[in-house]
C-alpha cells in the first residue's frame, strides 16, 4: 500500500532536497537510514522536512547515526508535533546520553499516543538516570508502546528499574526484547511479578539471559509462566539458556493449561531425555496449542503440533522409527519435520518413507540434510514424491 524510500546512499546535504517530494501529497514510509553517517546537520534537515509534512511518516530507522545534542533536540521537536504519526522509531547504537534521553522522553510525554515501537538498544551512555527517564514514560497511562527493545544495557539495576515501571503500567506492552542483559534472581522475581499481573499483555519475551543463584529462581520463573498471566497470541519464550530438565515439569504444566502459547524455543537448554518427556506430557494435553518438539506419543495424540525440529539430535535409525510410529497415525497433522544431521541411514529413510506414504497429505516440509540415504533411501524418497497424495513442497 505504501512505497518505501531507501535513501541509504544519499549524502547528508541531499536529505532536505530529497524530502521536497513529501510536499506533494505523496505518502511514504521512510525507513532504513541506518549507518548512513548522518550527523547533527542531517538530523536538522530531516526533522525540518518532516515537520513541514509530518502526518504520513510511520517508521524511522536512524540506527548507528549519532545525532549529537542538537540532532536529538530537532528529533524531539518533531515528536512533539501533534500531527506526528510516527509508529516506529529506532535509535539503536546512536550514542544517546542520559540528557538526550530526557529530552526524547519529555517530547514523547507531551505527545504520547502515537508511538508503538521504540528501539534504544546499544546506547550504553543512557546510564541509570536515562533508564529512569524511560521508565517514567512507560508509567504514563497515555503512552501505549507495544514493543520495546533495550539490548545490551549491561546493568541489572537498569533492568529492575524497567520492570518496576512495567508493574505500574503493564497493560500495553506486547513485546519486550532484553537480549544480552544479565538479570539476576531479583530481576527474575520482578519480571515474574509483571507476568503474573492479570493486566499483563506481554506476548513475547525474547532472548533474556537470566543469572540464577539457585534452582528455585529458575523454577520460580518457569512457574510464573503457568499462572495464566503470560498472555500470548503469537507468544515466544526464546533462548532461556539456563533452563534445565528441572523446569520442564513446570513448563509442561503451562502447555497443559489453557494457554495460547504458540511457540516455545528451548534451544541450548540442558533438558536431557527426562526434560523432553515432561514437555511431551504437556503437549499430549488436548488444550495445548504449542509448537515445539518431540516424540511418538505426542504425534499420536490429538495435538495440533505443526512443526518438529530435531536437528542435530543423534536419533539414529532406531529413533527415527519411533518418530515414524507417530507420523503414521491419522490424527497426526505435522507440517514441518526437521531431521538434519541426525545420523539417519537407509533403514531410517525406509521407515520415514513408509510412514509418510501411509499418511502423506499433511507434511509440506522435510529436512534431511546431512544424513546418508544410500541408494535404497533415495529410491524410497522418490517413490514417496510420486505419490499423488504427497503434499511435500520442500525437501532438503
Amino acid at each position: 500500500l505504501f512505497p518505501t524510500m531507501q535513501l541509504s546512499d544519499l549524502k547528508t546535504e541531499m536529505l532536505s532536497r530529497g524530502w521536497i517530494i513529501m510536499t506533494y501529497n505523496s505518502i511514504f514510509i521512510f525507513n532504513r537510514l541506518s549507518d548512513c553517517s548522518i550527523s547533527e546537520e542531517g538530523y536538522k534537515a530531516l526533522s525540518s522536512a518532516l515537520r513541514s509534512n509530518p502526518s504520513h511518516l510511520i517508521e524511522l530507522d536512524l540506527t548507528g547515526n549519532d545525532p549529537g545534542p542538537s540532532g536529538v533536540k530537532q528529533l524531539s521537536d518533531l515528536l512533539q508535533d501533534p500531527n506526528c504519526q510516527l509508529k516506529t522509531l529506532s535509535l539503536c547504537g546512536c550514542s544517546i546520553t542520559e540528557k538526550q534521553c530526557l529530552i526524547l522522553t519529555s517530547a514523547l510525554k507531551s505527545n504520547p499516543s502515537h508511538l508503538r515501537e521504540l528501539n534504544l538498544s546499544g546506547n550504553k551512555l543512557l546510564g541509570d538516570s536515562g533508564v529512569n527517564h524511560l521508565s517514567d514514560l512507560l508509567m504514563n497511562t497515555q503512552f501505549k508502546l507495544k514493543k520495546l527493545e533495550l539490548v545490551s544495557l549491561h546493568s541489572t539495576k537498569q533492568c529492575l528499574i524497567l520492570t518496576s515501571a512495567l508493574k505500574s503500567n503493564p497493560s500495553h506492552l506486547r513485546e519486550l526484547i532484553l537480549s544480552w542483559n544479565q538479570i539476576k534472581n531479583t530481576g527474575v522475581n520482578h519480571l515474574c511479578d509483571v507476568l503474573k499481573d492479570s493486566r499483563c499483555k506481554l506476548e513475547r519475551l525474547r532472548s533474556v539471559t537470566f543469572t540464577y543463584k539457585n534452582q528455585n529462581d529458575e523454577n520460580h520463573f518457569a512457574f510464573s509462566l503457568g499462572q495464566g498471566s503470560f498472555k500470548m497470541d503469537c507468544g515466544k519464550v526464546e533462548n532461556c539458556s539456563v533452563l534445565t530438565e528441572k523446569s520442564c515439569s513446570v513448563l509442561a504444566t503451562v502447555l497443559s493449561s489453557k494457554t495460547i502459547l504458540k511457540e516455545m524455543n528451548l534451544n541450548n537448554s540442558r533438558l536431557l531425555d527426562s526434560g523432553v518427556k515432561e514437555i511431551c506430557e504437556g503437549l499430549k494435553n488436548p488444550v495445548c496449542d504449542s509448537c515445539t518438539q518431540h516424540h511418538t506419543t505426542v504425534l499420536s495424540s490429538k495435538t495440533i503440533l505443526k512443526e518438529m525440529n530435531l536437528n542435530n539430535s543423534r536419533l539414529l535409525d532406531s529413533g527415527v522409527k519411533e518418530i515414524c510410529e507417530g507420523l503414521k497415525n491419522p490424527v497426526c497433522e505435522l507440517k514441518i519435520l526437521k531431521l538434519s544431521d541426525c545420523s539417519i541411514s537407509e533403514e531410517g529413510y525406509k521407515a520415514l518413507s513408509s510412514a509418510l506414504r501411509s499418511n502423506p497429505s499433511h507434511l509440506i516440509e522435510l529436512d534431511l540434510t546431512g544424513n546418508d540415504p544410500g541408494p535404497s533411501g533415495v529410491k524410497q524418497l522418490s517413490d514417496l514424491l510420486q505419490d499423488p497424495n504427497c503434499q511435500l513442497k520442500t525437501l532438503r
